[in-house]
Formats: C-alpha cells, structure tokens, sequence
C-alpha cells in the first residue's frame, strides 16, 4: 500500500475515533500491567468488571506478592483462564518486587520476562504507562490491518512488524487504538459493517 493511501486511512480512522485510547480501567502501571495480563483471551469489559475488587484487595505489587494464587482467584473467577492467570499474577507480582522494587520496569526485555507477559502486554504498559510509540497487535489490529490491506501478513509477529515498517513511527499508538476501536464498532470478525466504513474506499477488500 502507498504511503498516500496509509496517511489518509490513518487519519479517517483518528478522525472517526477521536477518543481512541486503552479501554482497560487502571490508574498506575501496575494496575495496568496486571489488567493487561488478564485481559489474554477475555474480553476488557470482563477485566474492567473483576479488577475493581482486585486492586482494592491487592493495591500494588507487594501486596500480591503476599497472596496466594488461590486466594486471588475468587477475585477474578468470572474471567477466562482465571487459575493459570491468579498464578501468572501473583508469580509476576514477586518478581516484581524481588528485581524492580515492586515498581514495573520501562524496558521491553525486563517486561517480557515476567510471567504471563508476551509482546502484546509489554508493547501495551510501554505504550500506555510511558509514552513509547508502540503497535500492539491483538486479534482486533490482527484482523483489521490484514483485512483492509495495511499489511499482508500470516501471524501476530510479522503483522506487528510489518505495521512498523508501514506506519510512520509517530503515529504507532494511535493507529494501534484506532484499530482495536475500528475492530469493535465496525470492522466486526463476522460480519464488518462496511456500508458504514469511515475507510471503506480505501480498503483492499473494495478495490
């Protein structure tokens, strides 16, 4: 796709969601962090729902680095995969405050080292918590970008690199919450409502 063709699909996609932004509720990283974790395979309403309760009883890393992972799951039960991620938490939570003093790192090897946490999760805390410029590419950028014809990819991985060769750097995180929006409210997995598309001239699928 020509660089004229991405700029103005760019800016119709800002111009359509001019509040675009993590819809995952948090007031520090940690909160994001964690939320970010548990959003993997589940819904950020579902996570939105659960976390209210969890950071009131576990406020910061310490706190739920004293916790056992049983004792965190009647917090996050309703949520998928809530066993597995009550131990990647809690596990996460101690290294946290064995190596980090309990603070969460701004460094992209030192986040995907911590349990649970993949690309997308540490491409989210460092885009969100600390204003790096970022894509992380979750099923929504995964579909949108593929289905439109930003990139032309097979998997999460070279979709994520390839959005970074096409996007101009500045404009990474925007364009990453552009597409997750555009992913929820129009260009839906089963059926996209392209008769409503802000882009639908421009997408591959109508030329």
């Amino acid at each position: 796709m020509d660089k004229k063709r991405v700029t103005k699909i760019l800016d119709l996609l800002e111009a359509e969601y001019p509040d675009a932004g993590c819809a995952l509720h948090h007031q520090n990283p940690f909160e994001l962090l964690v939320a970010t974790v548990l959003s993997a395979q589940t819904t950020d309403k579902s996570v939105n729902q659960v976390t209210p309760e969890l950071f009131q009883a576990y406020p910061d890393a310490r706190a739920l680095a004293e916790a056992e992972p049983g004792e965190v799951e009647q917090y996050i039960r309703r949520i998928g995969m809530y066993k597995t991620k009550s131990k990647n938490i809690v596990a996460l939570a101690r290294k946290l405050c064995d190596e980090y003093s309990g603070r969460v790192p701004n460094d992209y090897d030192a986040l995907v080292s911590l349990p649970g946490v993949g690309r997308k999760t540490a491409n989210v805390v460092q885009s969100v918590a600390f204003g790096v410029q970022r894509i992380a590419v979750d099923t929504h950028v995964f579909r949108v970008s593929n289905r439109i014809g930003l990139v032309c990819e097979k998997n999460v991985l070279d979709t994520e690199k390839a959005l970074m060769r096409t996007i101009p750097e500045n404009r990474w995180t925007d364009t990453h919450h552009c597409l997750i929006f555009h992913g929820r409210n129009c260009c839906t997995a089963r059926k996209p409502h392209c008769e409503e598309c802000c882009i639908a001239a421009l997408c591959e699928q109508n030329l």
